[in-house]
């Protein structure tokens, strides 16, 4: 049975376990901040894209990705506050008794310790550790490659084509999900048909260059970029090449796990060379999937 989705408004009072956060990355520390919770409460929209939309960072994950990934850590109910200006200006205090206590029915609450909330964010795990309708567990931040883990940091190194690090900050690959459009098929001439995405602008984008990743579960070779070498007016794609396996993907939503960066985006001379570096690449990221085994996530990712 899976996981329930529930808007706020709609949610029925019973005893729970509420973890709660923006949760964008799902990543380890928003993990252990999940670990043994039932009901995990999020928002939709980002908080900030309501609040400063000029400072809303571009997104880790959509929706439909977050729930299923919250989904496997267990929980049984996703909860959604509909982020608006409205529910921005409720009180800290209100939200703690109000939505916590009263209409979701908490006896125990589970944050990150830099957690805000209420109006003008003056709500903290303080706040929710001196309330007596349910207990609070404050979850310390997690240190990864030496560093705190943050989704800030996390898009940065998506970006930046730093797969390693995302993904050990994540705990996971990086996922992007998309609609398989149809392309100019300049891939299926070279011997290489692809299924093409088109990324959302709101979400973050793993920086231009080639990448060994699994599609759909499946092994491929997975292009981010402009392609440098052919002049085609078209933008941003998201291509992959799916090894050993044929299939007609056209309108279909397609999932692909970055595991990692094999090279940078570059121009060829010609058809030849592009043809034998993707020979190359699609070799590369074989051999990639086949060694490929996934983190194991201890009580301290460090």
């Amino acid at each position: 049975m899976g996981i329930t989705v529930t808007s706020l408004p709609d949610a029925e009072r019973r005893p729970r376990h509420v973890a709660i956060g923006s949760f964008d990355g799902v990543h380890v520390g928003h993990r252990q901040v999940i670990d043994r919770a039932d009901t995990v409460l999020t928002f939709e929209p980002h908080p900030l894209s309501v609040i400063h939309p000029d400072a809303a960072p571009k997104l880790i994950m959509p929706f439909a990705i977050k729930r299923d990934v919250v989904e496997g850590l267990g929980a049984e109910e996703l909860v959604v506050i509909p982020f608006d200006k409205d529910f921005s200006s409720i009180e800290a205090e209100e939200f703690c008794g109000s939505i916590l206590a009263e209409q979701l029915g908490a006896e125990k609450v589970s944050v990150g310790e830099n957690f805000r909330f209420g109006r003008k964010a003056k709500g903290d795990p303080e706040m929710l550790s001196g309330r007596s309708e349910f207990s609070t567990r404050v979850v310390p931040l997690v240190e990864v490659l030496g560093e705190t883990v943050s989704s800030t940091r996390i898009r940065a190194a998506v970006a930046a084509g730093d797969i390693k690090t995302a993904n050990a900050c994540l705990g996971a690959p990086f996922l992007l999900e998309g609609e398989v459009v149809e392309g100019d098929r300049r891939g299926r001439t070279l011997g290489f048909p692809t299924a093409n995405i088109v990324p959302s602008d709101e979400h973050v984008v793993p920086g231009y260059g080639v990448y060994a990743a699994f599609a759909d579960g499946l092994p491929a070779a997975v292009n981010v970029g402009i392609r440098p070498t052919f002049e085609t007016g078209r933008g941003l794609l998201v291509e992959a090449y799916l090894i050993d396996h044929e299939a007609d993907l056209y309108g279909k939503t397609l999932r692909v796990a970055f595991v990692e960066r094999l090279r940078g985006e570059k121009r060829f001379a010609g058809a030849e060379d592009l043809i034998a570096q993707m020979h190359r690449d699609v070799e590369d990221a074989r051999r990639v999937c086949e060694e490929y085994e996934p983190p194991r996530l201890t009580s301290d990712p460090r």
